[in-house]
């Protein structure tokens, strides 16, 4: 487990995207909620600077683009692992040029790219979840059995199993890495059906950290050199009984980040930026 484990959660670069001010109006939502364009940017602005300043990550940023409103949500345009970019095909018909951008960002970064073309194929990033071991791709209404299938195809050194996603957007708006061998879960009913069928799907066991609030359980980890393990989550203010759940993690550097202006358009901490272990020699 440690060899194929060691790498798990190193990042060195990060691809992030500005905000539109079509966001508020524009961007896919499932609540109608007003979204102030100004505290989101803030928002945005300071997960940026947790990437690049406290993390030490390389940041790529990509300009806004006001006529695709949802474009700050980076992580349904690809799917990354290893030196390997899957440009997705995003199941929303308003975000499919958002690819466009981020391919040029990933071939400048020297990975290899496979492109997503089959028209019956959908996938969203955010619908993909990798433990280091495997995928779980969720079956959402972003996502469907065809782009799992190419999902599959681009990473044949991994195991990929489907799961379905019963309520919200995304596999990962109710679940996320927490570190290796970690498991993120929300307590809802849905959220927990769903770990189970992940759970009997693979040949491995993972621990399970099930946190109060579906939506807190969509967290950021990497393990980064002089850092360890890091873990980007929710504030106290958004969910406080998440927060105290995460702070039984003793050995990692946890770092809570606001997110109250963007998940009014469904979107997560992960949402937000492409990460990216970049080989010195590539």
């Amino acid at each position: 487990m440690a060899g194929l484990m060691a790498g798990f959660g190193h990042y060195t670069h990060a691809v992030v995207r500005g905000i539109p001010s079509s966001l508020a109006k524009e961007a896919l939502r499932s609540c109608q909620a007003e979204v102030d364009v100004a505290k989101a940017r803030r928002e945005h602005d300071a997960y940026v600077e947790v990437l690049r300043t406290r993390l030490g990550l390389e940041v790529v940023e990509l300009p806004a683009d006001e006529s695709l409103p949802d474009c700050v949500f980076v992580e349904d345009a690809a799917v990354v692992c290893g030196d390997t970019a899957l440009i997705t095909r995003p199941g929303a018909e308003s975000r499919r040029r958002e690819t466009e951008a981020m391919k040029g960002a990933l071939k400048d970064l020297n990975l290899n790219i496979v492109e997503m073309t089959d028209e019956n194929a959908t996938l969203d990033g955010g619908d993909v979840l990798f433990t280091g071991r495997e995928f779980f791709v969720g079956l959402s209404k972003r996502t469907n059995q065809r782009g799992a299938e190419i999902l599959a195809d681009a990473f044949k050194d991994y195991a990929v199993s489907t799961v379905p996603v019963l309520e919200g957007l995304h596999l990962k708006t109710f679940c996320s890495m927490g570190g290796p061998g970690l498991i993120v879960i929300g307590s809802s009913e849905p959220a927990q059906k769903t770990l189970k069928i992940m759970q009997q799907m693979s040949d491995h066991r993972y621990d399970k950290l099930t946190v109060p609030d579906d939506l807190a359980a969509n967290c950021v980890y990497m393990n980064l050199p002089n850092k360890g393990h890091v873990l980007m989550h929710c504030t106290p203010e958004q969910y406080p009984e998440s927060v105290k759940v995460f702070e039984k993690l003793k050995d990692h550097m946890l770092i809570p980040v606001s997110n109250l202006e963007k998940v009014k358009v469904d979107g997560g901490l992960t949402c937000c930026s492409m990460l990216i272990n970049k080989k010195a020699n590539n």
